[in-house]
C-alpha cells in the first residue's frame, strides 16, 4: 500500500483518500518573472511522477498546478524591463510551458492563473474579515491576524511566540502583531490595481493559492505539495487563511521535495552557481536531466555537478543499449521486477530504489538476449512500461545512442559514411585503413560494436 511522508504529522502514513478512487492534488508552480530554474526542474519532475504513479495505482486524478503572475518580484522586473506585467509574465509562461515539455512534464488537469481569480480572493478575505481573522489597516491593507488561529504553525513546528520574538515590522507597516501577513495590498503609484471593498489594490502572495487550491479542488483535499523552501510562512498562511475561511481541514498530506544543492552548495545567483533549465541543456539531454533528479528521494537534497549528470547518461546509455534493436511486443514475464518497483514507489515514491529495479532488470535482458530472444524483448517491453511510470525510456534507442547534435564536425551522416568506408576496407582486409578510419571516429567519442548483423555505433 502506497505510503507518503506528510510534513504535517512527521511521519508516513498509508494513503487513503477523501473520496475512493480519486485523488485531488495542487501544487504550488512557478512565479512568471524569468526563467524555469534547477530548483523548478525539481518540482516539476517530483509531483510530475507523483502524478504519474498513482495513475498507475488506477486513481482517477485532478492534479492543480498553479501559476502565479502577479507579485513583488513581476512587477519590480516588469518596471525594470520597462514593459507590462502582462506581456513579461505571458513571455516566461510560454517559456516554462517549453522547458516542461522538454523534460518530459506531463501537463497538469488545470493551470489556474492568480489574475484571473481575483473575485475569488476578494470573496475569501471578505469572509476572513467577517469570521474576524482579518482587519483592514488604516493604510487600506488588509492583514491576516494569525493570533486568531490556534493551530499556526503546525506544519512548520515553529512557535508563534519564538516567531514574534525575532520578527521586524517596517515603518510604513500598520499591522497589530509582527506575525500578521498581507492579505490584500493597497495600490502603490504606477502598480497594475484591481477594485475591492477596501480600495484599489492587488492580493498579497499567500492568499492567491488558497483561494485558487479550493476554487480548483474544494475546501478539503488529498495532497498539498511544493519546495521545501515554501512550508514556511508560504504554506502555513495558506493554512490559516484556508481553514479560518472555510472551517474545515484544509489539506490531508503535505509534500515537500528537498532543495537543490551546487557542488555540495547552496544554489543562490550570489554565489554564482545558480543554473536555469535552458543553460543545462544546453550542456545535457533533457532525459539525462530527469533522470539525474529521480537518483535523489524527493525529500533528500539534490547535488548537480557534472559527475552525476554525467552518470545519469551512462545509466540512461546502458538502459537504451538493452532495448536496442528489441521487437515491439506486449510486456510479460516481469512480474517480480514489476513489484520491486512497486514496492519502492509505494514506499513514499522511492525513485533512487525504483531505478536499481530497472538496472536488475536490464541485467536479466542481457543475459537472456542470446538464448531467449522472446523473453528478452517481453523484458524489455516491462523496461518501457516501468520507465514510463518515472518518465524515462520511452524514446527510440537509436536516437537516444547516437544523438543528432554534430560531434567534433561530424554529423550522423559522416559516421555512416566512415564506418560503410572501415566495412569495404575490412572486406579488402585493408587493415591499415580500417584502422585509420576507426581511429578517426574513436576520436570523435564514437563507439563502434561490431557483430554479426554489421557494425552499430553510438555516442560515448
Amino acid at each position: 500500500m502506497l505510503q507518503i511522508y506528510n510534513t504535517l504529522t512527521r511521519q508516513k502514513e498509508p494513503f487513503q483518500p477523501i473520496e475512493p478512487g480519486k485523488v485531488r492534488m495542487y501544487v504550488c508552480g512557478m512565479t512568471v518573472y524569468d526563467d524555469c530554474h534547477l530548483g523548478h526542474a525539481r518540482v516539476l519532475v517530483v509531483f510530475d511522477v507523483v502524478y504519474r504513479y498513482l495513475r498507475t495505482l488506477g486513481y482517477d486524478v485532478t492534479y492543480i498546478r498553479n501559476i502565479t503572475d502577479i507579485d513583488d518580484k513581476i512587477i519590480r522586473r516588469a518596471a525594470e524591463n520597462g514593459e507590462s506585467f502582462q506581456a513579461l509574465t505571458e513571455r516566461f509562461i510560454q517559456a516554462m510551458h517549453a522547458d516542461s515539455e522538454t523534460l518530459g512534464v506531463l501537463p497538469p488537469t488545470a493551470e489556474p492563473r492568480a489574475t484571473a481569480h481575483v473575485a475569488e480572493i476578494l470573496a475569501m478575505i471578505q469572509t476572513l474579515i467577517d469570521k474576524g481573522f482579518a482587519y483592514v489597516a488604516d493604510t487600506g491593507d488588509v492583514y491576516y491576524a494569525v493570533s486568531r488561529f490556534p493551530d499556526y504553525g503546525k506544519l512548520s513546528g515553529k512557535n508563534p511566540q519564538d516567531l514574534r520574538a525575532g520578527a521586524r515590522v517596517e515603518i510604513d507597516e500598520a499591522k497589530r502583531d509582527p506575525l500578521d501577513f498581507a492579505l490584500w495590498k493597497a495600490a502603490k503609484p504606477d502598480e497594475p490595481t484591481w477594485d475591492s471593498p477596501w480600495g484599489a489594490g492587488r492580493p498579497g502572495w499567500h492568499i492567491e493559492c488558497s483561494a485558487m487550491s479550493t476554487c480548483a479542488l474544494g475546501n478539503h483535499f488529498d495532497i498539498h505539495g511544493g519546495g521545501a523552501d515554501l512550508q514556511f510562512p508560504h504554506h502555513e498562511n495558506e493554512i490559516a487563511q484556508s481553514e479560518g475561511a472555510t472551517g474545515e481541514p484544509y489539506v490531508n498530506v503535505w509534500m515537500h521535495n528537498g532543495f537543490v544543492r551546487v557542488n555540495e552548495e547552496k544554489m543562490s545567483k550570489s554565489l554564482g552557481n545558480f543554473f536555469t533549465v535552458r543553460e543545462i541543456l544546453q550542456r545535457y539531454r533533457p532525459e539525462d536531466i530527469r533522470y539525474f533528479i529521480l537518483t535523489s528521494q524527493y525529500r533528500s537534497p539534490l547535488n548537480y555537478d557534472d559527475e552525476h549528470l554525467q552518470n545519469a547518461h551512462s545509466a540512461l546509455t546502458r538502459c537504451y543499449t538493452a532495448l536496442r534493436g528489441l521487437p515491439s511486443v506486449e510486456a510479460s514475464g516481469g512480474e517480480t521486477f514489476r513489484e520491486r518497483f512497486n514496492t519502492a514507489m509505494d514506499d513514499d515514491f522511492n525513485t533512487p530504489e525504483a531505478l536499481a529495479v530497472l538496472f536488475d532488470l536490464v541485467r536479466e535482458l542481457n543475459r537472456l538476449r542470446t538464448d531467449d530472444s522472446d523473453r528478452a524483448a517481453a523484458l524489455g517491453a516491462e523496461l518501457r512500461e516501468l520507465g514510463a511510470v518515472l518518465g524515462i525510456l520511452q524514446g527510440d534507442a537509436e536516437d537516444y545512442l547516437r544523438g543528432d547534435a554534430p560531434m567534433n564536425g561530424l554529423t550522423n551522416a559522416d559516421i555512416d559514411d566512415l564506418i560503410t568506408q572501415r566495412m569495404t576496407a575490412r572486406t579488402s582486409k585493408n587493415w591499415a585503413e580500417a584502422d585509420r578510419i576507426r581511429a578517426i571516429l574513436t576520436e570523435a567519442e564514437i563507439v563502434l560494436e561490431d557483430g554479426a548483423q554489421g557494425t552499430i555505433w553510438r555516442r560515448s
